[in-house]
């Protein structure tokens, strides 16, 4: 019996302890996230539909190979609607999430640095995240009207808050490593400490956060517009798309599901993903593991 054996120590997989387990689901995720996404990106370069052209002489018709998701109440084209509506969803979610995250990294970073900015800082967080994100946006909409700007808000204040705490969390942390307050007495410039032994240390986390945001700002901005407080109507998105189906649900629920398909597979990948990620960033479930 060889010695690895006898000690009862684990085999080393080498690169492999990078995919947790289960990683061919994630790995399926990936690539339906990446098929979206380039549908997205390249989908309007080559589809010859324009998802604005109205034409009522193909209103609600079934799908076919001229309309591949049928027709709207108005004749235009479900498909290209659903194909530009992805562009619009994932440019809210990504743009809101970096947003949520750099506005929260920077907070998180000086709350829990300087301790008299954390209480303060922390309360105004709390009650930022006391407001529902649907009745922010409904004011937001009453105040500035339905515009891309407004739907970008409405996500944004609710969720970098979270970012607040995660990053704040951290740093309370390292702030008593023995590195730190080795960089204090040496004088070391403030944001020198920040930028170079913090903030890299809340890269891991930020990571998997910053993949949950994205999932639940695209969900978000399809309530928000299946709501009629989102984006304009005119505008293509998953969300203006099922909420103009609904009324037609009963003898046209292409007009629903095609968008609730892609929605959903959507959130669902990029939840997998960020389920993959945090398994394989969180050193404690790697050890566990």
């Amino acid at each position: 019996m060889s010695a690895l054996t006898t000690t009862g120590s684990p085999p080393h997989h080498g690169g492999r302890r990078f995919l947790p387990r289960g990683h061919g689901l994630s790995a399926c995720a990936a690539l339906v996230l990446l098929v979206i996404g380039l549908s997205a990106l390249i989908g309007p370069l080559v589809i010859a539909a324009d998802p604005l052209h109205i034409d009522p002489v193909n209103r609600l018709k079934l799908p076919s190979a001229a309309f591949w998701f049928g027709t709207d109440a108005m004749g235009r084209d479900v498909f290209a609607r659903v194909v530009y509506g992805a562009r619009t969803s994932l440019l809210v979610g990504l743009a809101s999430a970096a947003l949520s995250l750099v506005l929260g990294t920077l907070i998180g970073l000086l709350a829990g640095y300087f301790r008299l900015l954390d209480g303060v800082v922390m309360r105004v967080m709390d009650g930022i995240m006391a407001i529902p994100s649907i009745v922010l946006a409904v004011a937001l909409v009453a105040v500035t009207g339905a515009n891309l700007g407004t739907v970008l808000l409405a996500i944004v204040l609710p969720d970098f808050p979270r970012v607040v705490r995660l990053v704040r969390g951290v740093i309370l942390g390292l702030r008593q490593e023995a590195y730190v307050e080795a960089a204090i007495s040496l004088a070391t410039p403030t944001w020198r400490i920040l930028l170079r032994h913090m903030l890299p240390n809340t890269l891991a986390p930020l990571i998997v956060q910053g993949s949950f945001l994205v999932a639940s700002a695209v969900l978000t901005e399809a309530v928000l517009s299946f709501l009629g407080v989102g984006l304009p109507p005119e505008v293509p998105s998953w969300g203006n798309v099922i909420a103009e189906g609904r009324t037609y649900f009963q003898i046209r629920p292409g007009l629903i599901f095609f968008p609730g398909l892609f929605l959903a597979l959507t959130v669902l990948s990029i939840n997998l993903i960020g389920d993959a990620l945090r398994d394989a960033l969180d050193p404690k479930l790697a050890t566990r593991r």
